[in-house]
């Protein structure tokens, strides 16, 4: 049997063990379903790196989802093939982070801005991508640690506001990673979102996201949906964020209020006929 027939097999088995359809699979992937259909039927062949987009999404090492007829398995087989998913989390599987260096031979701090946002999903590990996108240098960085700019949209993580550029240090070990680190997290569904993380990887194998406004319900991501995390060192913004007022300034600031009003009224009064 080819490893093309066992590939379409073992897809075709995975998805509908998780009770999947194929559009499913296939917007969760970024294919046409056709082409998925292809794939599941063994008339086309993936490329390497939608291969691995597989693995991950099945949560498989690549070569037992080529090589291996899967349906003989038992469940408790597949299961444990799953849990090998923490070995992607600790970083021990290869997890290489594409960089630029200068004409000194720095490593540079690339900068993905609002419209380059949406390729970084597919181009985070293309050479040719991260060539092209603006560089710089940040003389206050750790310089054993490789970092890169993203620009931020929305309004859910105050006081980072809409457009400010968070800067972020690469985390391989996303094991180690604590609740309540803010970082730039690289998902397959959302692209690049900026969230407060929570850790659940060795109980339930996601994390879970969660904003600084309360407008916005945190959120699940399963970690084979997670293609890198960056935690947060710091952020530029050309807004300046608005004053973290104590109780006695908002008691006073509302007193100064009561006491205009009060002065209105009696204006007001003293103009009637």
């Amino acid at each position: 049997m080819s490893k093309l027939h066992h590939l379409a097999s073992n897809i075709r088995f995975l998805r509908k063990r998780l009770k999947r359809s194929q559009e499913d699979v296939a917007d969760a992937l970024g294919l046409k379903r056709t082409t998925w259909s292809a794939y599941e039927q063994g008339v086309a062949e993936p490329p390497l790196e939608c291969l691995l987009q597989m693995a991950d999404y099945f949560r498989m090492p690549l070569d037992v989802l080529l090589r291996e007829p899967l349906e003989t398995y038992r469940e408790s087989q597949l299961r444990s093939l799953e849990m090998g998913a923490e070995e992607r989390a600790r970083g021990r599987n290869l997890r290489v982070v594409v960089t630029t260096t200068d004409h000194q031979g720095r490593e540079n701090v690339e900068l993905v801005p609002e419209k380059a946002r949406a390729g970084y999903t597919t181009g985070y590990a293309d050479p040719e991508y991260i060539r092209v996108l603006p560089a710089f240098h940040l003389p206050f960085l750790r310089t054993d640690r490789k970092h890169r700019t993203f620009q931020i949209k929305g309004d859910s993580m105050p006081p980072v506001g809409d457009g400010s550029y968070v800067t972020g240090e690469y985390v391989d070990n996303w094991m180690g990673l604590r609740d309540g680190t803010p970082c730039i997290v690289v998902t397959r569904q959302e692209g690049v979102v900026f969230k407060i993380l929570k850790n659940e990887l060795k109980e339930r194998g996601s994390f879970v996201l969660s904003s600084t406004n309360p407008a916005y319900p945190p959120y699940e991501v399963r970690a084979e949906d997670v293609l890198e995390v960056w935690r947060f060192v710091n952020y530029i913004s050309s807004e300046l964020p608005p004053p973290n007022l104590s109780k006695n300034h908002l008691h006073d600031a509302l007193s100064a209020v009561q006491d205009e009003l009060r002065r209105l009224r009696q204006d007001l009064e003293r103009e009637r006929p």
